[in-house]
């Protein structure tokens, strides 16, 4: 029941602090928008009236459900070979000595740059937009992956082997749950970046999506619009990191 009550007030107060932030900038937009008086620059009630029309429309939803899928096969795409191989490359110093070069030569560049090429190897398609998302959690994962592997303590290590663990009992009693936190961090903000990248992903050969549903707003001067896009786009990007929030609470409950 404590915990429980702990819990229930931890997530009273995040929900508040989560409204006292969008209260704050709602009265900043509206306050902008009143002082600018320009067309570009519409009310928070215009934008949320254009919201209101595209959800009611299915155009919203369709363009977000588009947008979602491509993260979510990204996800599904890269989550697990590269925490697996990040925390192989932590744990064993053969693995890390063919992993860390290739991620210190790889990891620092701007993975958009490489669209181009792979819009050239694999189409135009869904499968280019999946594949950029996919190199931005995939090399965010392997990073936190290796260094969160390197960091456990090696006391830690030492006394499970001398209770008799074998490799895959260190693997699923030591090494993943002392791991799991920082994965789950770092997921939460490689998801953030992949959604901001997926904005531009979406404005090449494509017509779904948040991304494609802002640029043709803007073209058309359906600023209204454009912002409800943008709107949408940072909710879904919200969806993601609360989803991630409420795996780490149950997947972590001694975090709490």
């Amino acid at each position: 029941m404590r915990l429980g009550g702990r819990n229930g007030a931890m997530a009273t107060r995040r929900a508040a602090s989560i409204a006292l932030a969008v209260a704050v900038i709602v009265a900043a937009w509206s306050a902008a928008a009143a002082a600018l008086g320009k067309p570009f620059l519409p009310s928070p009630a215009t934008t949320f009236a254009a919201f209101g029309r595209l959800a009611a429309t299915g155009s919203l939803g369709r363009h977000a459900a588009a947008s979602a899928s491509r993260v979510l096969w990204a996800l599904a795409a890269s989550f697990f070979p590269a925490a697996a191989l990040g925390l192989a490359a932590g744990r064993s110093r053969r693995v890390d000595a063919v992993v860390a070069p290739v991620v210190y030569v790889l990891h620092p560049l701007p993975k958009v740059a490489f669209l181009p090429v792979i819009m050239l190897v694999f189409g135009l398609g869904e499968a280019s937009k999946v594949i950029l998302v996919a190199l931005i959690v995939f090399s965010q994962i392997l990073v936190a992956a290796r260094d969160a592997a390197r960091r456990i303590p090696r006391p830690l290590v030492d006394s499970v082997r001398s209770l008799g663990a074998s490799r895959l009992d260190l693997a699923f009693r030591v090494v993943v749950p002392s791991t799991l936190p920082d994965l789950l961090t770092s997921l939460r903000v490689s998801l953030g970046t992949a959604v901001a990248v997926l904005f531009l992903a979406e404005t090449f050969a494509t017509e779904t999506g948040l991304g494609y549903l802002i640029v043709d707003a803007w073209a058309r001067v359906a600023y209204a619009e454009m912002y409800a896009a943008i709107v949408a786009l940072s909710l879904l990007g919200l969806g993601f990191f609360m989803a991630v929030d409420l795996a780490e609470r149950l997947l972590c409950p001694w975090r709490s």
